[in-house]
């Protein structure tokens, strides 16, 4: 967050964990899954299972009230700036879409599978996690990046009421 992905470096990293690169290097092979380890160990990335809240709704919004913390304040700063360097590490891009949207991935199609057992939704919704997944992403990326508009709880609930519900109902 103090000097971007482009110019972190190892040895910078290794001095402020006061560590040897060594030490660095026998957990991590490289700076992008430091930073990728980073960015999946803060809030609320490893929620799985997702909460129960006893409703497809609340499911989703409790979800991605968890998502809302991670990219609010310095967070969102820090989002943008891994996703500016993901343009030009495929490295970093690999790593983030398999670690830290993999796991959004996996709580929403917990949060599927869990409505159509309640019976929230039809049995035909199996598999639309996925593209919830991708919609969520991209209108929470656009509000942070484009628009500098908070992620709050207004937002959340219409991402939620207007677009994910009639999206895994259709």
């Amino acid at each position: 967050m103090e000097v971007g992905y482009e110019s972190l470096s190892m040895d910078a990293l290794a001095e402020r964990a006061h560590a040897g690169k060594a030490t660095i290097y026998r957990h991590w092979s490289g700076k992008a899954e430091v930073v990728v380890e980073a960015i999946r160990r803060r809030k609320c990335a490893d929620q799985v299972p997702p909460t129960d809240t006893g409703s497809l709704r609340g499911d989703l919004l409790a979800s991605l009230h968890c998502s809302m913390e991670a990219f609010s304040g310095e967070d969102s700063a820090l989002i943008v700036g891994v996703l500016s360097a993901m343009q030009k590490d495929r490295e970093l891009a690999d790593l983030m879409h398999q670690q830290v949207m993999g796991s959004m991935q996996l709580i929403l199609n917990a949060i599927v599978d869990q409505a159509v057992v309640r019976g929230d939704l039809p049995v035909i919704a199996v598999g639309r996690g996925t593209v919830a997944n991708e919609v969520i992403s991209a209108l929470f990326f656009n509000r942070i990046a484009m628009n500098s508009d908070p992620i709050d709880d207004q937002f959340l609930v219409h991402v939620v009421d207007d677009i994910v519900l009639p999206l895994l109902h259709c």
